[in-house]
């Protein structure tokens, strides 16, 4: 009998023998070999004191790299903000800290006004006016608007840009799959959107702005277009571009969702964030999640309560739009809190330093010989240029001076075979920007020589 579990050899044995099966091993045949450990948990596991665990952890982090030990300006998805202090020493309070899903609003007032007021940030950002309380992250985001749409409409069949996050094709497609419905990808022309001819089986048009390569979309005709086929048109956002970008809502999309990462989320290799979910009214029943909603009590004081819950364990199983059993809220509380910090003019300069920053990097590194735009469309952030040199190669040189140029395109647009995405925060400096260009132009030069390539 294992220390923490207190099923005997016997017990585990009547339960194989219930289910089926001849042993344990069994249990894993699907995993494939090479994947598996097939040994028993070693190291940790032979008693080593609180201090040798500590330095054991402490030497597996030191073979990572962070944004704080290189000049980094990787994006993506996934951006390298400054997070105040303020974010922590709220989150980290223990009535934030700990406590599970609302089940009891009447006694769970903090954290239902929490929700109440993330909610009013995102539906002011987004220009809708509906959002629940958020739910996982952004790729999840989008399919769950999917689904959104498809218990709208029941129609067959989602076309989505190309421009949308790699991630969140892929989550769309293989849920879409489970719904038996068809995924048809929209081309981008010029860096841009360039939707087909929409059928009558479309359920929705998914887009994303800016898109992945950086490019501002124009939702406007992409929202008419949806509606004059009776789809339903469903924009997934980048947050802090849209304080100067029209709101989805103003552009007339049905659906905005999107990764909350950069609200107040440092990249924590990876993870975890949180996903927003802003919609019209006439959706909102169909919206996955919760969504907290403010009242008066019996003595006429502000109160706050659950107004909906679509998840099955609250509703009948057949009813649920969602099965969402736990949303991300300490990180869409550090997101609200992180727009409070900023304010409404803030959050715009915020965005104004990031487009002017964009546009100085975007002009320095188009000025290097084998360094050529893939598109010119307006941008914020991001942009991606293409290489006359092969991009990982450049990409290690780079890094070797303690710089990472960006991200590499080719894994997730082949067509872009030496294509880089390079991504700006307010943490990028202008002295920064100079020295990717000057790291990058000499790292493209030396591959170029090599390659017996002349200006």
């Amino acid at each position: 009998m294992s220390r923490y579990t207190s099923a005997t050899d016997a017990d585990r044995q009547e339960m194989l023998h219930t289910i089926g099966v001849g042993s344990i091993e069994e249990l894993f045949a699907d995993i494939p070999a090479g994947v598996r450990l097939d040994r028993p948990l070693s190291g940790l596991g032979d008693g080593l004191s609180e201090q040798e665990v500590f330095e054991e952890f402490r030497a597996l982090a030191a073979r990572n790299v962070s944004a704080e030990d290189e000049i980094s300006f990787l994006g993506a998805g996934m951006y390298d903000h400054y997070v105040p202090a303020l974010v922590d020493s709220i989150i980290l309070r223990s009535e934030f800290l700990t406590p599970y899903t609302p089940y009891q609003p009447e006694i769970s007032q903090g954290g239902l006004q929490a929700m109440f007021e993330y909610q009013t940030a995102i539906s002011e950002l987004a220009g809708l006016p509906v959002s629940n309380a958020s739910v996982y992250e952004g790729p999840s985001a989008v399919a769950a608007a999917g689904y959104v749409a498809k218990l709208a409409n029941n129609r067959t069949r989602f076309v989505i840009s190309r421009g949308v996050h790699p991630h969140s094709r892929e989550c769309v497609r293989t849920l879409a799959h489970a719904w038996g419905m068809e995924v048809v990808e929209a081309p981008l022309k010029a860096g841009a959107t360039d939707l087909p001819e929409l059928t009558e089986d479309v359920s929705a048009v998914i887009v994303q702005q800016p898109n992945f390569l950086g490019a501002v979309e124009d939702l406007v005709p992409i929202a008419e277009c949806a509606k004059g086929a009776g789809a339903l048109a469903i924009c997934a956002c980048d947050p802090l571009p849209l304080a100067l970008l029209k709101t989805p809502g103003e552009c007339g999309m049905d659906i905005a969702i999107g990764e909350g990462q950069t609200l107040g989320n440092r990249l924590d290799f990876g993870g975890p964030s949180f996903g927003f979910f802003a919609a019209t009214e006439a959706l909102m029943r169909r919206m996955p999640g919760r969504i907290a909603g403010e009242t008066k009590d019996v003595d006429g004081k502000r109160g706050f309560v659950l107004t909906l819950q679509t998840r099955e364990q609250h509703i009948r199983r057949e009813k649920a739009t969602s099965n969402i059993c736990t949303a991300q809220a300490l990180n869409a509380l550090a997101g609200v809190i992180y727009l409070s910090w900023l304010g409404r003019r803030g959050i715009v300069e915020l965005a104004e330093l990031m487009l002017q920053r964009t546009a100085y990097a975007r002009e320095r590194l188009s000025a290097i010989d084998g360094v050529t735009q893939i598109h010119e469309r307006p941008v914020v952030r991001e942009f991606a240029v293409e290489l006359d040199a092969p991009v990982q190669r450049v990409l290690a040189r780079c890094r070797e001076n303690g710089v990472n140029p960006g991200y590499a395109l080719a894994r997730d647009y082949p067509e872009h075979e030496n294509g880089l995405l390079v991504a700006l925060t307010e943490r990028r400096t202008r002295a920064d920007i100079d020295r990717l260009a000057d790291a990058l132009g000499a790292a493209v030069a030396a591959e170029r020589e090599a390659a017996g390539v002349h200006s």
